[in-house]
């Protein structure tokens, strides 16, 4: 990546940074901080973007370094512009004289009288750099790049691949589209996609799935606007197949939000009766632009899924998902913040959300029909654990086996995908059967 110069408009563009990169230290997500604090449609947005995820993505490393480097932390502003030029320093491509520069140019108008001190950090990092990171070596959070209550609970649930997802969580994930069945096939798009000069791979297991040989503006989709493609990960699009939704199947998307699922089944499932439930009031509106983009005809509904009397017409239902509120764990190569936003303590709770749906909505699955949970974590607490004790209360259900579509790895209760797996995000699924 090309040295980005500060901006004539505005403030520097690592100074904007800086306010990204703090904010999530203070609990924003990415997505909120990011149109907060980045000028709309600066020319070096992308340079923005791309920086404020990698100083999330090796936020430990950085943080252990500027400790060695300066023993008195630095106000938060510039705690913030200096991890953001370390991390620079270390994994884009911009000469080292254009990061020191334009860094210092960033103190200055974030607080003037630490643009000295964040010189001289700058320039000692790079005359000891190479000592400086071997120390790394001796801090678990700075060599795998997670929290340590995260290592810790990969060790404990994955003792044999804890450090592959942890280096796979640290790693830009691909751009995974699907084809809407409805208007094309996938060699037709694929070739589409060639002719506009983006290279694509197919995955032999699913249909519909293509791969971008490098990640793109939506906007230079062919026929996105349209719906005639999403951006779905790869492990997302397998829910069509574990559902085995029929024509004609009244289905229930109990936690709709941002709809890629609930499209996906219509456009790959003739006929079905579809209802889409979003607790969430700021998610609904982008639930009901995917609809309306891939022309799925669903019924739409904000309500509380796993509060049934406030919603439910009696009708029960042939298929349900419960894609459940959960930690994050396997989609954390696309959110980096989730490292630094996640702890230990938030687990009990989703816990509790996920068993409150599980048991308010399995009563709605007619007598045959099939409930499928899903979770993009790879902790086994909120998913095999889950299902385990599921089951072990409701003498009803049953699990299916999931051999086709064939993924990931078997674990109690169904199916596992770990991060990085044939390219996928880590995520969980069980289908379940009730057996009356």
């Amino acid at each position: 990546m090309r040295a980005q110069n500060s901006s004539a408009d505005g403030a520097p563009i690592r100074a904007q940074v800086a306010r990204i990169v703090m904010a999530v230290g203070r609990g924003a997500s990415l997505d909120s901080a990011i149109p907060q604090h980045l000028e709309p449609g600066h020319e070096q947005a992308g340079f923005a973007r791309a920086l404020s995820f990698a100083t999330l993505r090796y936020g430990w490393s950085a943080a252990a370094l500027l400790r060695a480097l300066s023993p008195r932390p630095p106000r938060p502003i510039i705690d913030a512009l200096l991890r953001a030029a370390l991390t620079e320093l270390r994994f884009l491509s911009t000469p080292a004289h254009a990061a020191v520069s334009e860094t210092v140019r960033a103190a200055q108008a974030l607080d003037s009288a630490a643009a000295g001190y964040v010189n001289a950090v700058l320039r000692r990092f790079l005359r000891e750099r190479d000592s400086l990171q071997a120390a790394l070596s001796d801090d678990l959070q700075a060599s795998y790049e997670h929290p340590q209550w995260l290592i810790e609970r990969l060790r404990q649930d994955w003792p044999q691949h804890w450090q592959a997802l942890c280096a796979a969580g640290n790693q830009a994930a691909p751009m995974w589209l699907r084809v809407d069945a409805r208007r094309a096939s996938r060699a037709d798009y694929a070739a589409e996609l060639l002719a506009a000069g983006h290279g694509s791979q197919a995955p032999a297991d699913a249909a519909y799935a293509l791969c971008l040989d490098q990640a793109v503006a939506v906007e230079q989709l062919p026929g996105f606007s349209e719906g005639r493609v999403s951006v779905q990960d790869l492990a997302a699009q397998y829910v069509v197949g574990v559902m085995d939704a029929k024509p004609g199947h009244r289905v229930l998307d109990a936690c709709a939000a941002p709809g890629g699922k609930t499209a996906a089944l219509a456009e790959q499932v003739s006929g079905l009766q579809l209802l889409a439930i979003e607790k969430e009031p700021q998610r609904v509106p982008r639930l009901a632009q995917t609809l309306v983009r891939c022309n799925v005809d669903a019924q739409l509904l904000m309500a509380d899924a796993a509060d049934p009397a406030s919603w439910w017409d009696g009708r029960r239902f042939d298929r349900i998902l419960i894609d459940a509120p959960c930690s994050g764990t396997g989609v954390i190569r696309r959110h980096p913040d989730i490292k630094h936003l996640r702890r230990a303590s938030d687990l009990l709770a989703l816990q509790r959300e996920q068993s409150r749906l599980l048991d308010a909505l399995w009563p709605l699955l007619a007598p045959g029909g099939r409930l499928t949970y899903a979770t993009c974590s790879i902790l086994h607490s909120e998913n095999q654990a889950q299902i385990e004790a599921f089951c072990q209360r409701t003498p009803t259900a049953r699990v299916l086996s999931l051999s086709v579509p064939e993924f990931g790895l078997p674990v109690p209760g169904g199916r596992q995908i770990l991060s990085g797996d044939h390219g996928a995000d880590g995520f969980y699924y069980a289908c379940l059967q009730r057996s009356d």
